[in-house]
């Protein structure tokens, strides 16, 4: 996947991790090269998870990070894969640096050679993350100065982090119930969607799934405070990991009643927003710029119904605008808040942490934009309580599919040239595969002509 990201990946204009100026036939040919180390990828995930199902006290969580670490390296040297996110995050740290409010204009204001790698799409968009993401890019900015290949490689650094805490905070959580160690870390660590798009995309989601595992862990270990702040920092990253908090009070209220743990948590998170977003000093402009990552042509179940919707009803003259996208939208997140409800009213049998999984599941289902790494937020706590279970296989599955549906560029599949060569090198990964799996199986396994 490294060397068919030098090629076909999201590198930037100028620079060492610049993708070079190839003919169009190379290019492809590099989405050829990435796919068939994707899919050899997946199939060796999925793989593993069933030797780690099969035999959970054999895989020890050295081996499982020592696995990560290889699959990992290639990445980490390599350019942007699978998505130009990164650019926007140190576009938007400048512009906190310079002065300028990221929570109404977007990278077009600030220009420069960070402001030139981001996609047009987003060049006039307000950022959607929170002021605890900002300090970090803002960091990172000030630190590079303008220089786009350094920033990258230390946004990279940012986010491997986030996936060192994750690593790290999740076996003791999954101990509290009853999980081994390594079913979780294949599922939640290991999983092909940390290391397309957290690590080699350097997508901030892996700061966000570090803090809400480390603050889960804490709260279930007694220390609901420490927990509170972890999961709210992981909320101004990005909002969704609000629903964190409302298993620290659960979790707190087993101790300490039901008022002073509401109280408690409600304190904490307060505290700890306000604290952080003075430090930042952006405001709370985010509140209002979260309906940023939604677009008309916006990856969702509710987008594609509603585009579907509006498409039908244009072919029957009876056009209605936005509305049959406006409706769709909001029967999604009418869907998500029931499916929240249902998740508390079976609190008791599901569990606090478990049903951070499921409701966050339901805000990646219904919700009004997806990209294929928001579904991590719900891997991670579905990965600590059940890996296995059957939200776990669903999850897992559902990894498995999303990990092949964004080209190295950052993209959805667009034209049949580069649909074509991704799926070329797909097939020729699975030949590959079937191949070495008849050269390795015993002869009493083949058909007897074959034996022979």
């Amino acid at each position: 996947m490294a060397l068919g990201g030098l090629g076909s990946g999201a590198g930037p204009a100028s620079g060492p991790l610049a993708r070079p100026d190839l003919p169009v036939d190379l290019f492809t040919a590099g989405i050829a090269v990435a796919y068939f180390g994707l899919v050899l990828l997946v199939v060796a995930w999925w793989r593993l998870g069933r030797l780690v199902r099969q035999r959970p006290a054999s895989a020890s969580s050295e081996e499982l990070l020592a696995t990560l670490l290889m699959w990992a390296a290639p990445l980490l040297i390599a350019p942007p894969v699978f998505s130009r996110d990164v650019y926007s995050y140190l576009a938007q740290g400048a512009m906190v640096g310079a002065g300028l409010d990221v929570y109404r204009d977007g990278p077009a204001v600030l220009g420069g050679p960070f402001a030139a790698e981001v996609p047009a799409i987003w060049q006039h968009t307000a950022t959607p993350y929170g002021p605890a993401f900002l300090l970090l890019a803002t960091a990172v900015a000030t630190l590079v100065g303008g220089h786009v290949t350094l920033g990258v490689l230390l946004m990279r650094l940012v986010a491997l982090g986030g996936v060192t805490l994750l690593a790290y905070s999740l076996p003791p959580l999954a101990r509290r119930f009853g999980v081994a160690p390594g079913a979780a870390l294949w599922l939640a660590v290991l999983n092909p969607l940390v290391l397309l798009h957290l690590v080699g995309g350097a997508h901030n989601d892996a700061v966000l799934v570090g803090l809400l595992s480390a603050g889960l862990a804490l709260a279930v270990a007694g220390r609901p405070v420490l927990g509170a702040v972890l999961v709210t920092l992981a909320a101004l990253v990005k909002v969704p990991a609000a629903v964190g908090l409302a298993a620290v009070a659960v979790v707190w209220a087993a101790s300490a009643g039901r008022v002073r743990a509401l109280g408690g948590t409600i304190l904490v998170a307060g505290g700890t927003a306000v604290g952080v977003t003075w430090l930042a000093g952006t405001g709370f402009g985010w509140v209002g710029a979260l309906r940023t990552p939604v677009t008309a042509d916006s990856w969702s179940l509710t987008s594609a119904l509603g585009r579907a919707t509006g498409s039908l009803l244009s072919a029957l003259d009876a056009g209605l605008g936005t509305a049959p996208m406006t409706g769709w939208r909001v029967a999604g997140m009418c869907a998500a808040v029931a499916a929240a409800l249902l998740v508390w009213h079976r609190r008791r049998s599901v569990g606090p942490v478990h049903g951070v999984g499921l409701v966050l599941g339901g805000v990646v289902v219904f919700g009004p934009a997806v990209r294929p790494w928001y579904l991590l937020w719900a891997v991670v706590p579905l990965a600590a309580t059940a890996p296995f279970g059957r939200a776990g296989r669903f999850a897992a599955a559902a990894s498995a599919v999303l990990a092949l549906v964004v080209l190295p560029d950052g993209f959805a599949p667009h034209g049949l040239g580069p649909l074509g060569f991704a799926v070329t090198g797909g097939v020729l990964a699975i030949a590959l595969l079937v191949m070495a799996a008849f050269a390795t199986a015993p002869d009493d396994d083949l058909a007897p002509g074959l034996a022979g």
